[in-house]
């Protein structure tokens, strides 16, 4: 497969998602991960910044699903009711991807780098939420609050998500995570 082939970045993901599983993250090299996808290693760093980005995809594209969903809801919608229109939307951004997204998760489970790393992105997703939230009128440490409700609710459907046997709707599943922390609170 020539490296002018279409799909490279698609074909970088499921290569690294390949050796990651078979020879460990540590032991896998940008150039192994190159070489299986039929792509040069400037092309790969085209794509993706270091190794690990490889298994982050584009940070900005997965918040704003949330993001722009939060700005989307209906003016009257209390801050928890914004961030559960997010968490449907978000799951959106996972229907086909049910299977990968196991083996990922597999993958960043094994190695405390990439944790940190899956940790920072939950970060990052809190923050944006938190400014769409603000953009509305809410106030900063409702704000806060009720973005880190919501990425708490979406962190435990998706390990929910993840190791069901089904594709289920992982936003369904991630409002119902946030009904439970509701109901908990009460």
């Amino acid at each position: 497969m020539g490296r002018w082939e279409p799909g490279a970045r698609e074909r970088l993901v499921a290569a690294a998602a390949e050796l990651f599983l078979d020879r460990g993250y540590e032991a896998t090299t940008v150039a192994e991960i190159a070489a299986r996808a039929g792509v040069t290693e400037r092309t790969y760093f085209r794509h993706f910044s270091d190794k690990r980005e490889v298994l982050f995809g584009d940070p900005e594209a997965y918040n704003h699903v949330f993001t722009d969903a939060v700005a989307a809801a209906p003016a009257d919608a209390k801050p928890l009711d914004a961030v559960a229109e997010a968490l449907r939307a978000a799951g959106g951004f996972f229907v086909g991807r049910h299977r990968y997204a196991g083996v990922r998760q597999r993958i960043i489970d094994a190695n405390p780098e990439l944790q940190e790393r899956e940790q920072i992105k939950r970060l990052h997703l809190t923050e944006a939420i938190a400014a769409a939230l603000r953009a509305r009128g809410v106030a900063d440490a409702t704000s806060r609050l009720t973005a880190e409700l919501g990425t708490v609710a979406f962190s435990h459907a998706f390990s929910r998500w993840v190791t069901a046997d089904d594709d289920s709707d992982l936003g369904a599943l991630a409002v119902d995570v946030l009904a439970e922390l509701r109901a908990a609170a009460r």
